[in-house]
């Protein structure tokens, strides 16, 4: 029999794991065909027919694995999302399997180093955009039903429900508008989440929490119009110089991030994460200082982070000796779980006004809200996954969490409050998701499309508690 970091496998995590590694080269032609379709659901930059041909892969591809009552749903954001189903065995529970069809841009075609829209394999990872995000997912969804199907028949041990959004990326939601008018047509009793990953590869990873976020456009104006530095430079207020001012209150200076009323000292309990490794995940330039009072995990995963994404100043180049008389700066702030996303805007916004010098007016419009999240923390479907994953990598399973925020997570608690929801997925650090560069390591599809497998077959023996 095989064995798995010294422990011999019993004959159907084996069975599973042989049928598994049969499957990969199909499973890299099937990215192959995914990441060609470039699906980025904005009709600004590529046509929406390429989504449309996208989502009918997808429906195909489930359908030809068993999945029935297929169908394109069309989301009130124009998008359309992928649903198909599965009949559910007397006693055994359902289980939806969630992912994205829809990709980020390329962004800088020139900072590509292989074709973006053509599956290319460089030192053992696969390169093109949406190869992990979320399209790496899709293939683990597949590979995880077709090994099931080799191993135990054609009929499913649970129920399965597939969602497959088509503007997850746009953060337009679609499908988060969709979800309540259609609670039956989506309902399970375990919802996993494709659309994470794991702390590094090779580490079997729950995404314990996602951050949530405010974002807002400050605004500060000290002058009805530029004034000459040279006849009005000392006593006239300067609007940037304002500005600067203001923004260095958001933080320490250790880094930390200080908004008045928001605490800054929690402390993460699950996975840490060395330093050294950060530093390399992140690209912090050599002798450059990470910021904050915590350990990585803390800064990342337990307390509010605050960036600043961009401000409207004149570029160097072109600018005049001139005093200026408004500047604006869009910030992002990272919430963990509890605080909650209104309380956040009070205590950013109220910082903001009485911290602004020189009496300067300031205006903060809210851009965008969203609410932390946390995934299920026990449960036996919870404990069925752990236990998958330690029998697919050979290693227990750790928790992490995420600084992106999953609206639909939030969506998906409130309308099945009774379900467990797991957020589990082939993303890592090294996958570079939204840059230039994607990849993922094909032994985290495999690994990954192995313990959904193995909890598919394993969970049909232990259902949910009655409800």
């Amino acid at each position: 029999m095989a064995t798995t970091a010294g422990v011999q496998e019993d004959s159907r995590v084996a069975a599973l794991r042989a049928a598994v590694k049969a499957l990969m080269p199909r499973a890299k032609s099937d990215l192959a065909q995914l990441v060609s379709f470039k699906s980025v659901y904005d009709a600004r930059q590529f046509p929406i027919e390429e989504c449309e041909r996208t989502a009918q892969w997808v429906a195909d591809a489930f359908e030809a694995e068993g999945l029935t009552d297929v169908g394109l749903h069309r989301t009130p954001d124009g998008s359309n999302a992928v649903v198909a189903r599965s009949q559910t065995p007397a006693g055994a529970p359902t289980v939806m399997l969630y992912c994205h069809y829809d990709v980020q841009p390329p962004l800088d075609d020139a900072a590509w180093k292989t074709p973006v829209w053509e599956l290319t394999e460089r030192d053992g990872r696969w390169y093109g955009r949406g190869a992990a995000d979320c399209k790496g997912n899709i293939v683990m969804h597949l590979t995880a039903l077709r090994a099931l199907r080799r191993v135990h028949g054609d009929d499913f041990p649970v129920g399965l429900v597939l969602v497959s959004e088509g503007s997850e990326e746009q953060g337009t939601g679609g499908l988060e508008e969709f979800v309540p008018g259609n609670v039956e047509l989506l309902r399970a009793d375990t919802l996993l989440i494709g659309d994470c990953g794991n702390f590094a590869a090779g580490v079997p990873t729950f995404t314990q929490t996602l951050r949530g976020n405010v974002n807002v456009v400050v605004t500060v104006e000290t002058l009805s119009g530029p004034m000459h530095s040279g006849m009005f430079g000392g006593p006239a207020p300067d609007a940037l110089a304002a500005m600067i001012h203001l923004l260095g209150t958001l933080r320490d200076a250790d880094g930390n991030t200080t908004v008045d009323g928001l605490r800054n000292d929690q402390v993460w309990a699950g996975h840490e994460y060395p330093a050294n490794q950060f530093r390399s995940d992140a690209g912090v330039l050599d002798g450059v200082d990470l910021i904050g009072g915590g350990e990585v995990a803390d800064m990342l995963w337990a307390r509010p982070a605050l960036t600043v994404l961009g401000m409207d100043v004149p570029p160097v180049v072109g600018s005049s000796a001139a005093i200026q008389p408004r500047s604006r700066a869009r910030l992002n702030l990272r919430i963990p779980p509890g605080i909650e996303p209104g309380q956040a805007l009070k205590a950013l916004t109220a910082h903001l006004k009485s911290h602004a010098p020189w009496h300067a007016r300031v205006t903060v419009e809210t851009e965008a809200t969203g609410s932390p999240f946390v995934g299920s923390t026990d449960g036996p479907a919870r404990q069925a996954m752990a236990a998958a994953m330690e029998a697919a990598y050979g290693r227990p399973a750790t928790t992490a969490g995420q600084g992106g925020s999953i609206p639909l997570c939030n969506v998906f608690a409130d309308t099945y409050p009774d379900a467990e929801i797991m957020l589990i997925g082939v993303e890592e650090p090294r996958c570079l998701i939204h840059a230039p560069n994607e990849s993922v390591d094909p032994t985290e599809i495999e690994n990954m499309a192995l313990a959904e497998a193995l909890f598919l077959a394993s969970f049909a023996t232990n259902p949910p508690r009655p409800q």
